[in-house]
């Protein structure tokens, strides 16, 4: 198998979980159905606005220009600081104020629809060339969401011994040098040379680039064990999966030092059911009454992000009226934990 043909079975499978195929040389300035009006422009503008427009039908026209100013101007020269306040844009909406009838009104201006799958626009664009300063660099595949460029995935030619899945590593770095403007965008980084595939977040180093080895949650390696890049489409990519990723897996923690984490499969699903079981037993005639509490026997550094998936998962409520983000863990020493469910707005 050839790296196009890689390609092109990567892009297969990205369809046939939802995502709409777009050559990224059509999308071009020069393309035969130009969306940017420069190579240096790395998101798509007009879905943007569309999506903005759809998804916020009720806040003025100005109003959703300025959210929309306010993402293409991150105002923010250190890239992962601003990428962290870009995910904060993405998940929390853009702040807004506006004018009603002589007085001024706060409001979100919303880039996702995070509750309807459909709602979105979802498209996974190859050979999507972008001009830095001083290169163009073409990554393979980018997956827009609403017109943002929020998943990269960088192949390697599984026939080339010499061209691994670290070569993809590495041409990452490369990427993220020459032209750092698409990372400030970036939720997921996926690497794979047909054989392995890894993802990591925009400051993970080798070691913390992990496989993801479910679709389910339940089977391990449900594709067999040289399928992984499959299993990954499938098991995070898919739209549905990736929408409740991006909400509450992806955290920035800054103990001196500004960290992005992203979840593995085994805490998104271990999580996921947990926020379940939390929601089935705060129903009417469930096992807990009132206010409802996660307790964790050990609370390590290993657990903040779960704990802080869990504390933002709850938080949200996902309509549930007695979810109050209360949470009483049975250790609660370090300052670090409380700064976690701080950061999730949880009380402890």
């Amino acid at each position: 198998m050839t790296e196009d043909q890689l390609e092109q079975e990567t892009l297969a499978w990205l369809a046939a979980t939802g995502y709409l195929h777009c050559y990224g040389l059509d999308m071009a300035p020069d393309g035969s159905a130009p969306e940017r009006t420069n190579y240096s422009q790395v998101l798509l503008v007009g879905r943007l606005r569309e999506a903005i427009k759809r998804l916020n039908p009720l806040v003025p026209l100005v109003a959703r220009e300025d959210a929309l100013q306010q993402v293409l101007n991150l105002d923010t020269p250190v890239l992962l600081a601003a990428n962290r306040a870009f995910h904060q844009l993405l998940v929390n909406g853009v702040p807004v104020e506006y004018q009603i009838d002589g007085e001024t009104r706060g409001d979100f201006v919303r880039l996702i629809d995070f509750a309807e799958v459909g709602a979105n626009e979802w498209l996974a664009v190859n050979q999507f060339s972008i001009k830095g300063a001083k290169h163009t660099r073409r990554p393979d595949i980018i997956l827009f969401i609403n017109g943002l460029p929020l998943v990269l995935l960088e192949l390697k030619n599984p026939a080339d011994e010499k061209a691994d899945i670290w070569k993809a590593y590495d041409q990452i770095q490369t990427y993220k040098e020459q032209i750092p403007d698409v990372f400030q965008y970036n939720e997921v980084l996926v690497i794979s040379d047909g054989t392995e595939a890894r993802m990591g977040s925009l400051s993970a180093d080798v070691e913390r680039f992990m496989a993801w080895r479910t679709i389910d949650g339940a089977t391990l390696d449900p594709l067999g064990q040289f399928n992984e890049l499959e299993t990954l489409v499938r098991g995070v990519l898919a739209p549905a999966y990736l929408l409740d990723f991006l909400r509450f897996f992806v955290l920035f923690e800054d103990d001196g030092t500004l960290v992005k984490k992203i979840a593995g499969y085994h805490q998104f699903h271990a999580v996921r059911s947990a926020i379940e079981q939390v929601i089935a037993a705060s129903r009417p005639g469930g096992s807990q009454k009132g206010g409802v509490g996660l307790a964790y026997s050990r609370l390590g550094q290993e657990h903040h992000h779960d704990l802080l998936c869990s504390a933002g998962n709850a938080r949200s409520g996902n309509g549930k009226p007695d979810h109050r983000g209360h949470y009483r863990p049975q250790r609660l020493r370090r300052p670090t934990v409380r700064g976690v469910f701080a950061v999730a707005g949880v009380t402890t």
